[in-house]
């Protein structure tokens, strides 16, 4: 597995993607505070950074993901990987937790603002780890999603827009629920809902089931995709 992270970081860094992924949401965060710091309060992070630095990194993370699998199997270098002496889970682990890597450079970098306002004012740091902490689990179950959408598919646009689409779905799904009055329909979204978990870390709150739901979606599409790929090694 770390052989094969290695090597997708290098492809990452060695291509312009890594760069603008990273520098868009460093820009971006970088504006966000820049806001914060002209309302003169540092009471405005969570609202004007993190509430609205959250879409951008969600519609940023289909760019990320999608030549996860995409690529190897256009070029026929995926047949390299399938023969190599390394397990299908490994692979997999490997290329999830490049992206994963890519991701979390982004958000650290997103933390610098608060730290250098940190000399100057007093900002809660409770509600900042928390939305940080729910960024990285809310994001790296969407990039797990995100890999197994690249490996269904040779092309990198119907990869990046099935995971943008996925994405949507998700951040609107507890709007579509409450418009239909359906008890039923209210459950089973406010169980599989991304966006009330994540919710939780907003507020400063650390919720041992709401990472343990994040963790195991990873570990779900991790799987899911390592059978996926498993089926193209046999066949």
């Amino acid at each position: 597995m770390n052989a094969i992270f290695k090597r997708e970081l290098r492809s990452y860094f060695n291509s312009p993607i890594g760069y603008v992924c990273v520098a868009a949401l460093a820009a971006l965060y970088g504006l966000f505070y820049f806001m914060v710091m002209a309302q003169g309060s540092s009471s405005y992070i969570s609202r004007y950074v993190y509430g609205s630095m959250f879409s951008f990194s969600m519609l940023v993370i289909p760019i990320i993901t999608m030549r996860s699998l995409t690529d190897d199997q256009k070029n026929k270098t995926d047949q390299v990987l399938l023969t190599a002496p390394v397990g299908v889970t490994a692979i997999v682990g490997g290329k999830f937790l490049a992206c994963f890597f890519v991701f979390f450079i982004a958000s650290t970098i997103g933390l610098l603002p608060a730290v250098a306002m940190s000399f100057f004012a007093s900002p809660s740091w409770g509600e900042i780890l928390g939305n940080y902490i729910g960024t990285l689990l809310y994001g790296g179950a969407m990039i797990s999603i995100g890999v197994f959408i690249s490996s269904l598919t040779i092309s990198q646009i119907i990869a990046a827009i099935g995971t943008f689409a996925v994405s949507v779905f998700l951040m609107y799904i507890d709007s579509l629920a409450s418009s239909m009055n359906n008890a039923v329909v209210a459950t089973v979204v406010g169980w599989i809902s991304f966006s009330n978990r994540y919710t939780m870390f907003t507020q400063g709150l650390f919720s041992v089931s709401s990472m343990v739901f994040f963790l195991s979606v990873i570990a779900i599409f991790i799987f899911l995709t390592a059978r996926r790929v498993e089926s193209r090694r046999w066949s």
